[in-house]
């Protein structure tokens, strides 16, 4: 009997001892929200189809209060997107501040013209796609795309081309459309600008005689009577002003590239950080007035949290550096991270 107490004492001891032993639980973790201003720095000028979105978004969270703080837009053009990249990044490990990108930031590695990667900062999320058209100032001779690749054919260098970010989607699409006919890439006469509002006001003016922008930014100027688009680079034909233009299959040019927007943060903000941000994007993509915003710049929702983004973006990575390869724009591999 006495053993049998003994027994039961030393097992109280022990479930005792292993209480006061073990760790207390841990506290929950508040959860993470802007104390400061938040700021959405663009790499372009004013008028871009990232700067658009970003004050889409300012206007969204302020009227709406989803965003319980002020929030700004930065434009910090330069280095086809790699000075805001850049400037953003010294800022890491903080929530309060956010980057527009667009396959620019994958593309300025592979061509080599910067070393920063996406890798180097955090992926909050992917917002859209924006279909890509090619258009000519009203008084070109150009007005199909046959015209176009007849004008090539004879001399790479006969018509100058206006795009945001030599080695940029717009650049890529413009390969796309001309490699495949036996056209020297390499030889195409670029002339590259800090967006593509630049290079569309640089064709209305006449210094340039063409351009690959956004479809939004042609539409609105075919509709203004200054320029005349001539292919989409799209799987079907657009509504609206451009109803009319031809997609490049249906110009026996086998093309269909579209480009994507979407946010970043500097490297190293933490799970709470990007949790809000999640919450943040969620409910904004689901706004009537985002989704006003989509159909009005005729643009194609793509919504993808931060976590859904990185494997995304390394696809995507994989992707366009064999397009580059193939057009000749991709420079030496980068160093193996």
């Amino acid at each position: 009997m006495s053993t049998w107490r003994g027994a039961i004492g030393v097992a109280a001891m022990a479930m005792g001892l292993g209480w006061l032993g073990a760790a207390p639980p841990a506290a929950a973790q508040a959860p993470w929200k802007p104390d400061r201003p938040v700021e959405i720095i663009v790499g372009t000028d004013p008028g871009s189809g990232n700067d658009r979105s970003a004050r889409t978004l300012q206007k969204i969270w302020q009227s709406t209060k989803l965003v319980g703080v002020a929030v700004t837009v930065v434009n910090k053009p330069g280095g086809f997107g790699a000075v805001s990249w850049s400037y953003l990044n010294t800022h890491q490990r903080s929530g309060t501040y956010l980057a527009t990108m667009s396959p620019l930031l994958l593309t300025n590695e592979i061509s080599g013209n910067s070393p920063l990667s996406y890798r180097d900062l955090t992926s909050v999320a992917l917002l859209l796609n924006e279909e890509i058209a090619l258009g000519v100032y009203g008084g070109s001779a150009i007005k199909t795309g046959e015209d176009l690749i007849v004008r090539l054919k004879h001399d790479p260098t006969s018509v100058s081309f206006a795009v945001s970010g030599i080695g940029g989607q717009n650049h890529m699409a413009l390969g796309l459309v001309a490699a495949p006919t036996g056209v020297d890439v390499a030889r195409l006469k670029m002339i590259g600008f800090a967006g593509s509002a630049d290079a569309v006001t640089a064709v209305i003016g006449g210094h340039v005689e063409a351009t690959m922008a956004p479809a939004s930014l042609i539409a609105a100027q075919v509709a203004a009577g200054r320029l005349r688009a001539i292919g989409v680079a799209s799987e079907r034909r657009l509504t609206g002003v451009l109803a009319d233009v031809p997609t490049w299959r249906e110009q026996r040019l086998d093309v269909v590239f579209s480009n994507w927007r979407g946010i970043v943060g500097p490297k190293g903000m933490t799970p709470a950080q990007i949790a809000y941000w999640d919450d943040v994007f969620a409910r904004t993509v689901a706004s009537p007035e985002w989704k006003q915003e989509i159909e009005r710049s005729q643009l194609e929702e793509h919504y993808l949290d931060s976590g859904r983004m990185r494997g995304f973006l390394d696809v995507e990575y994989g992707k366009l550096a064999e397009i580059m390869r193939k057009i000749s724009l991709a420079g030496p591999a980068p160093a193996a991270r």
